[in-house]
């Protein structure tokens, strides 16, 4: 997620602290927070389906290609 977006987010959150937020700024915010769980979610996931576990017989497991497939992520 770009820098901009972010301080978006943060932007608004002050906003909403302080003074308040239209309904607008509202929506925006909610879209926002979506866009920013996603790339989260996806981030973290990516990081996940990379890691290698060494088993006690010394192979090597990824559990990307383990667990990867799943679908309720």
């Amino acid at each position: 997620m770009e820098e901009s977006r972010i301080a978006r987010i943060n932007e608004l959150a002050h906003k909403s602290k302080t003074v308040g937020l239209t309904e607008a700024e509202k929506a925006e915010q909610a879209q926002l927070r979506k866009e920013f769980i996603a790339a989260f979610r996806m981030n973290l996931r990516s990081q996940l389906d990379n890691i290698d576990v060494e088993e006690a017989d010394g192979t090597i497991i990824n559990l990307g290609e383990r667990y990867g497939n799943k679908t309720s992520h």
